[in-house]
């Protein structure tokens, strides 16, 4: 597939969603809700469970896979209480001593108004800066789009897989070819340009794994695999690792 064939395929309704690899990965999920602030957002779905026997923090972004489902998860566009319900999830990981997984699938936040009033770019810069700092380890996973900074709340891991038809982009094909070319027509010239294949940003050395499709029926012993290696590493190397990945990116 060629750039803006791997778009469509990311965005297509027939996808496995972050619940679908939720439920498929771990054991004895429970999930948990709200931000303690506002109220709740079903466009993120957070909780606890084990990954064989390895108790985890799982953080999903979930589109829904009919109309009423899409509707209720708000099309996997999160408002600020969805990032502060990640957000306090992951703190409680930290305070358990529990590694975090994260599944992302997003074509952005939500950019209502609503959601400015309530401090939508606050509450996705506190992902970001609390993650920086997080004292257990952090695995994103792209499960399929990869949109913005709502998808980048969620991805300031020690990882970042990526599947290989999945996109991680600041901004999509179409939204990109409208700003340079007044024109969605040239969304695959921009698709090209923007490099947001799996392929080329584990090339550039923005993400870690590129997920093949034959390997998502045993995902399961891979994230276990990861989170038992990066659980070896001592605390505060961990930190001062994830710290240079991020400085590193574009160098």
């Amino acid at each position: 597939m060629n750039d803006i064939e791997i778009v469509r395929a990311a965005r297509s309704e027939n996808r496995l969603t972050a619940v679908d690899f939720i439920w498929a990965v771990v054991k004895d999920f429970v999930e948990f809700h709200g931000d303690r602030l506002f109220g709740e957002d079903r466009a993120i779905i957070a909780g606890i469970g084990r990954i064989e026997d390895l108790a985890v923090t799982v953080i999903g972004i979930e589109k829904g896979k009919n109309t009423e489902e899409r509707i209720e998860h708000n099309f996997g566009s999160a408002m600020p209480e969805g990032y502060r319900k990640a957000l306090r999830l992951m703190k409680q990981a930290e305070k358990f001593g529990r590694p975090v997984v994260c599944f992302v699938d997003t074509a952005g936040a939500y950019c209502g108004i609503d959601a400015e009033e309530r401090g939508q770019g606050r509450a996705i810069a506190m992902c970001l800066a609390e993650m920086s700092d997080l004292m257990v380890p952090v695995l994103s996973i792209v499960i399929g789009e990869g949109g913005s900074g709502g998808a980048l709340a969620l991805s300031h891991a020690d990882r970042i897989w990526m599947l290989e038809d999945a996109y991680f982009s600041v901004v999509s094909p179409e939204s990109c070819a409208n700003i340079l070319w007044k024109t969605q027509e040239k969304a695959d010239v921009a698709a090209k340009a923007l490099g947001l294949t799996a392929a080329k940003l584990f090339d550039l050395g923005l993400i870690d794994k590129v997920v093949k499709s034959k390997e998502v029926p045993r995902l399961s012993d891979e994230i276990y695999a990861q989170l038992i290696e990066l659980m070896e590493i001592p605390t505060e190397t961990l930190v001062a690792q994830r710290y240079q990945k991020f400085r590193k990116v574009g160098y």
